[in-house]
């Protein structure tokens, strides 16, 4: 389990000034972003209203530590679910729920304007494929904010899917590591996809609908170190496989 004591005290403070700025600014930036979405964008979830009932249930009625595990199909993913299961006005007064993300640093890391975006928005940039050493103290941060009653989303493949569906042998192994070490750590499937959305792209088509469904998810394994984490990982996975069956099912 990640304590206090196994971060360092530069990160936890950095991660206090990171959400205090954050919050002070979310009136500005968390209404700006919906208002994007809904308005510029047109994006419509037809049952928003099920959808965020569901979330806020699951947030309050324990307060142990979320982890929210998604498919991965465009860029704004992490946008779009959060505005999906939480809206804009109710995270406000819950900022806590609102889920700390790992974006592609390469995507979001090439400027001090972008890097400082990224910085407010919740996020710890990532570099997939990096050292190992790296993306471990990245893991090791978001196993802190969860352990500390925050929320944190990571995408089950790690990057984009490139064929337009849940890919099982692309697991990000991280997401079971995190669940392995965090006590009473608690996994929310997520599987979010526009119904225009044939694979994957940069953004979601404008004047999309997105299906968004939402499991409570327990894994287990009898085994243990690496292999549990893994074990885990392609439950997450296999569990966000069979969400998309239901979608495909549904549409036909």
């Amino acid at each position: 389990m990640t304590t206090d004591l196994d971060v360092p005290l530069r990160t936890r403070l950095g991660h206090s000034v990171q959400g205090g700025v954050g919050r002070a600014l979310s009136i500005f930036w968390i209404p700006a972003t919906a208002f994007v979405m809904h308005v510029v964008m047109r994006y419509r979830i037809p049952n928003a209203s099920k959808v965020r009932k569901r979330f806020r249930k699951i947030v309050e009625e324990s307060d142990e530590p979320l982890l929210i595990c998604a498919n991965h199909l465009t860029m704004v993913d992490s946008a779009v679910l959060a505005w999906a299961v939480g809206g804009s006005w109710w995270y406000l007064f819950h900022y806590r729920w609102l889920p700390w993300n790992l974006p592609e640093l390469a995507n979001y890391g090439s400027t001090w304007f972008n890097r400082a975006g990224v910085w407010i928005l919740k996020c710890i940039p990532i570099r997939r494929g990096g050292r190992r050493e790296d993306v471990a103290a990245t893991l090791k941060r978001v196993k802190y904010l969860l352990s500390r009653g925050e929320t944190a989303l990571i995408f089950a493949e790690g990057g984009r899917s490139r064929t337009g569906r849940v890919q099982l042998d692309s697991v990000a192994h991280g997401m079971g590591r995190i669940v392995n070490s965090v006590k009473n750590c608690r996994t929310l499937c997520v599987y979010l996809r526009g119904d225009r959305q044939l694979a994957f792209s940069t953004v979601p088509a404008r004047g999309d609908s997105f299906y968004v469904d939402l499991e409570l998810f327990r894994p287990e394994s009898k085994h243990s170190g690496m292999r549990r984490s893994r074990d885990l990982a392609h439950q997450i996975a296999q569990r966000l496989a069979s969400m998309e069956e239901k979608y495909f099912a549904r549409r036909k």
